[in-house]
């Protein structure tokens, strides 16, 4: 009787770990198949600080998802909200986004991340291009970010200072710098030139700040103040807002023979001096694998900010020419590329 009494009381014990086993295995194929559910297409929102140009890094998100087998209009649909340098635009994008009901959101600079914060807390966001997001306050922590934000950061602080340095290299007795700012307040830019305003005095060199406004007669201006203040050399602070105006702005600095650096690839590939900063165009590829991880069913809450990783130095020797610059052999022998 003992006996029969303990092999019952096995077969419960059996029992009752075969159906919480089942229980937990059909959990989990429920999860994953809420997760990828078979014929739902996924709506990206994309906020950019620019225009329609700003599709050239898109692009590389774009790009990237279809190698992952993210399918357009088949499987994952994108809304481009383009605020054109408007202040104030990144807040009413980001709401409007939020009532497409978006299934996720990417971002690029910091005042898209921040709108796009305070306008949802529950659409996961994937941020790239921004400067201390800790910081600024848009995650706990750089390894456990913890809300529904999440995705990549610039260095942007510290590269502008390096700009700073290789121009000092590049121009002999260099002692004036204009430095192209933009006109109304951003957090990520405030940060960059807190750093510069300390390098510059250390370098030897006087920063002149010069806001800009975007369109021609305001990029003018710009030139015409710069030329007033005599300065020997260009760079732009590291906002995506110069981005759209990257052909004017290396046009007009071509026009008064100026050296100058930027903080994207693209100022270069228009016919500009130098670029030395983060490779943009790997930020934003890697980004897509953090959106295909969410869409999968991972929280941005788990997933780590990362770092800019990957640096590039990129030398054009025409446009050296058309301003009358020598470049040194042991000077080109640092750039990643040379362009001639």
């Amino acid at each position: 009787m003992g006996q029969q009494a303990r092999v019952g009381g096995w077969e419960n014990v059996t029992m009752r770990i075969l159906i919480g086993f089942v229980t937990k295995f059909l959990l989990v194929t429920a999860s994953i198949a809420h997760a990828q559910q078979p014929g739902k297409v996924f709506r990206i929102g994309f906020l950019d600080p620019t225009n329609a140009s700003g599709a050239v890094m898109i692009n590389a998100v774009r790009q990237e998802l279809s190698n992952l087998g993210w399918i357009e209009g088949k499987n994952i649909v994108f809304e481009y909200r383009f605020t054109e340098q408007k202040p104030g635009r990144s807040a009413e994008l980001a709401a409007e986004l939020v009532r497409l009901k978006v299934d996720l959101i990417v971002t690029s600079g910091v005042p898209p991340a921040l709108e796009a914060k305070k306008a949802t807390s529950t659409i996961p966001i994937v941020m790239v291009n921004v400067a201390d997001p800790l910081g600024l306050g848009l995650v706990a922590s750089l390894g456990r970010p913890g809300g529904n934000i999440t995705g990549f950061a610039s260095l942007a602080p510290e590269l502008g200072t390096k700009r700073l340095e290789i121009l000092k290299d590049v121009v002999p007795k260099l002692d004036r710098v204009g430095l192209l700012r933009v006109s109304s307040y951003n957090p990520g830019e405030e940060l960059q030139l807190k750093e510069l305003r300390v390098a510059a005095p250390a370098l030897k060199v006087k920063l002149e700040e010069i806001k800009t406004q975007f369109d021609a007669p305001g990029l003018e201006s710009v030139f015409k103040t710069a030329k007033q203040k005599q300065v020997k050399a260009i760079m732009t602070t590291s906002t995506r807002s110069f981005f759209a105006a990257r052909k004017q702005i290396v046009e007009l600095v071509t026009k008064h023979r100026l050296p100058a650096i930027y903080h994207q690839k693209a100022f270069v590939n228009e016919g500009g001096l130098m670029f030395y900063g983060v490779d943009y165009d790997d930020q934003y590829r890697r980004a897509a694998h953090y959106v295909d991880k969410i869409l999968k069913g991972a929280k941005p809450a788990d997933l780590p900010v990362q770092q800019a990783t990957k640096f590039e130095f990129v030398i054009n020797l025409k446009a050296a020419k058309q301003i009358g610059l020598t470049l040194s052999p042991e000077f080109l022998s640092r750039a990643n590329k040379v362009i001639k």
